[in-house]
């Protein structure tokens, strides 16, 4: 049996490093997903709903995309999963999911004293790939974060310069780094299919929920509604958009303790119990073998899920 798990490992391992150098760069990835979309915009037809707004497949097999559809949950992991800027379908994701679970629950169930812990493993890799989805979202949004005042200067001077709205909306995806231009391209080039500018900042925001970028569209519509001189009201938008930005910096490094400390809470268990285990497993085996050992394990595992929600809601400061 051990001979099997290091084949299954070393198989893994070899696929692991096979798809990582066969990985397509990033201008392979963004010419990949405009071609694709110019793609699904051509076939583009009426749906069953009698709608003829295209709808972004969840598998490349439409029955299966059917069958999707009707699970609860489904088009918040499709909008994640585009938050995040990759180009998986939902359907690959849940595939993983619950080959991650079957798989995983499997192999700890050879290591594992009870079937409670295998599948609490299994539902933890399970949900690995939901977990990377948001890590990448988070830093993706944070690249946003830090481009949008640049961006919104831009726009500010390409309108003291005489251009339109539209030419400035495209400006700004050829010239500001990615990941905030592919969003920009993508505004872009809505407009250009002859979206109006309302409905394609509201997928902008859709796409990239976050405060900054409401307080642009917000500014942007209201000035098309209203009128008013929209250069003056980005400078005030990107003047508050680089005080926010500094804000959140400085709150990141007042919260750093917390932060830490809650990381160390999190792995300082796992690590000591690794090392003690090495040292001399007889002295830990007691806590799988007895039953009020498992009670233990449990009331530990929940009461670390409490803690480690509560220093959350303590450093989660919202600006």
């Amino acid at each position: 049996m051990v001979t099997v798990l290091l084949f299954i490992l070393l198989l893994i391992s070899s696929f692991g490093v096979v798809l990582y150098f066969l990985k397509p760069t990033k201008t392979e990835a963004a010419v990949e997903q405009h071609l694709a979309t110019i793609e699904d915009s051509r076939g583009a037809g009426v749906n069953a709903d009698g709608t003829i707004l295209k709808q972004a497949p969840l598998s490349s097999n439409p029955v299966v995309d059917d069958l999707i559809r009707r699970l609860p949950g489904t088009l918040g992991l499709a909008s994640l999963i585009k938050q995040a800027g990759e180009t998986w379908q939902v359907g690959s994701v849940l595939v993983g999911s619950v080959t991650a679970l079957v798989v995983g629950s499997w192999i700890a169930s050879y290591f594992m004293p009870t079937d409670v812990l295998s599948a609490i493993v299994g539902v933890l890799l399970a949900a690995s790939p939901i977990i990377y989805l948001y890590v990448l979202r988070e830093i993706r949004f944070r690249k946003c974060d830090s481009l949008l005042p640049e961006a919104v200067d831009l726009m500010a001077r390409g309108l003291r310069a005489g251009h339109a709205v539209p030419a400035v909306l495209e400006m700004v995806g050829r010239e500001i780094a990615e990941p905030l231009a592919g969003e920009f391209r993508a505004l872009a080039e809505e407009q250009a299919l002859g979206l109006p500018l309302r409905d394609a900042m509201l997928n902008l925001v859709e796409r990239m929920p976050r405060d900054d970028m409401r307080f642009l569209a917000t500014a942007i519509l209201l000035q098309k509604e209203t009128g008013g001189n929209l250069a003056q009201i980005l400078d005030k938008t990107a003047a508050l958009a680089r005080e926010r930005s500094r804000l959140r910096g400085q709150l990141r490094i007042y919260t750093a303790q917390g932060r830490i400390t809650g990381w160390i809470l999190c792995i300082a268990p796992f690590i000591m119990f690794g090392l003690i285990s090495t040292v001399n497993w007889s002295y830990e085996k007691i806590l799988f073998t007895d039953p009020s050992g498992l009670h233990v394990i449990y009331f530990g595992m929940v009461m670390m899920v409490i803690g480690i929600l509560v220093i959350r809601k303590i450093i989660d400061i919202r600006i």
